[in-house]
């Protein structure tokens, strides 16, 4: 689990049925990203029979607000946002192909069902880390709703960004795993 593994955007079925909990991976290639109020909408999108925005098929969407780019930057700080308030939407974003999610915190046993029943991964990003995790994206274009500002949709273009598994295609959690794994009592 020591090595770092590089992946490439668009993802696919293969390359997602290869991770496991705690792995770290270098993720390049176009990310999305969206928060609460974007996926409510396209969740209205979708109710409606409308198409998304974005064809979000092998995609995956950072779930981040960023900061305002400083000068000669394309994003500025770019920390993750707790994933728990978007685990209302995740499962029917799956079933239409999404491959992959990325945040911070647990998500919901409805969540992780999805993410092995579709065939998806969950990557956790450090909290806090913002400004570092920002290094990794070259190029950063808002491509739908610009009225919600830091939480519109954006396409970015991320080189080496630093990520670990969550939650994998055998619906393994790497939070309930650590905690079994650092416990002090003893495992029956």
């Amino acid at each position: 689990m020591g090595e770092i593994l590089r992946l490439q955007t668009p993802l696919r079925d293969e390359d997602v049925e290869a991770l496991r909990i705690g792995q770290k991976v270098l993720l390049s290639g176009v990310v999305y990203t969206a928060r609460d109020a974007a996926h409510r909408r396209m969740m209205d999108l979708i109710e409606a029979g409308k198409p998304l925005p974005i064809d979000i098929k092998g995609q995956v969407i950072y779930y981040v607000g960023p900061a305002p780019a400083k000068p000669g930057r394309p994003i500025g700080s770019a920390g993750p946002t707790t994933s728990y308030r978007m685990d209302v939407y995740s499962p029917k974003l799956l079933e239409l192909g999404l491959k992959g999610m990325i945040g911070k915190g647990k998500r919901s046993k409805e969540v992780i069902d999805a993410l092995v029943r579709y065939k998806g991964v969950y990557f956790g990003a450090t909290g806090g880390a913002g400004a570092l995790l920002a290094r990794s994206v070259l190029e950063a274009e808002v491509v739908a709703y610009e009225d919600l500002g830091p939480e519109a949709i954006r396409r970015l273009v991320v080189r080496d960004l630093p990520l670990i598994v969550v939650n994998d295609v055998l619906g393994q959690d790497l939070y309930e795993e650590g905690v079994k794994r650092y416990s002090r009592q003893p495992q029956a």
